[in-house]
């Protein structure tokens, strides 16, 4: 399998660049929280002294210990991400209708997390349509979705660990998923992956902001 969406063809106003110069890359993971994956993320992430980007999903927020989670994934230094109230596709909304759902899981984010800090959007699915536009009237920057490893279609460790090594490019960020289904080859090939590239000099950075 070869990851998707190289970063050429990402839009302009797509953040795809990593703080930093050199062997840097900035983790980004998407669909969560999910008790069956992110707390052993952030135990991982917290041992390597790493920070990522946690792309939010709202009802994943009100559902059993999602605001607990979310609530330790920022004190632990962790960025957030609005990814909308739910999986759904956003790409023929209109605006308004985007905006709305951006308000509300803002809202959501927020009454586990007052004050929270949500500087980026990520469209669910990739399907962006309005979506970055809107974002960027209330303050949010897009995430690229580049530099994927193809979650979503297996969770065979080997096959996920090779997609990380091909997709992990210096200076950019790459996408992840901690939720959304079992995430638990990604976790094993993120650990063997970022181990491999924190032994060979690179550091994990945040995305530009």
């Amino acid at each position: 399998m070869t990851p998707a969406s190289p970063s050429s063809r990402v839009p302009e106003s797509h953040v795809i660049r990593a703080q930093g110069e050199g062997l840097v890359c900035a983790l980004t993971f998407d669909d969560g929280p999910d008790p069956a994956t992110t707390p052993a993320l952030l135990d991982f992430l917290r041992d390597e002294g790493i920070r990522a980007v946690f792309a939010v999903i709202g009802s994943n927020v009100r559902q059993g210990a999602g605001a607990d989670i979310l609530r330790r994934t920022v004190v632990e230094g962790h960025v957030l991400c609005n990814h909308s109230t739910s999986f759904e596709a956003m790409g023929e909304w209109d605006a308004d209708r985007v905006r709305a759902d951006m308000v509300e899981n803002l809202e959501i984010i927020r009454a586990a997390v007052p004050d929270a800090d949500v500087p980026y959007w990520r469209a669910p699915n990739g399907a962006w349509g309005v979506t970055s536009s809107v974002a960027a009237e209330l303050g949010m920057r897009s995430l690229a979705v580049a530099n994927t490893i193809l979650d979503w279609e297996t969770q065979d460790v080997a096959i996920l660990t090779e997609n990380l090594r091909a997709a992990m490019r210096p200076g950019e960020l790459v996408l992840c998923h901690d939720g959304g289904g079992d995430r638990r080859g990604t976790l094993e090939a993120v650990k063997t992956v970022v181990g491999e590239r924190l032994a060979a000099g690179w550091r994990f950075t945040l995305p530009e902001r």
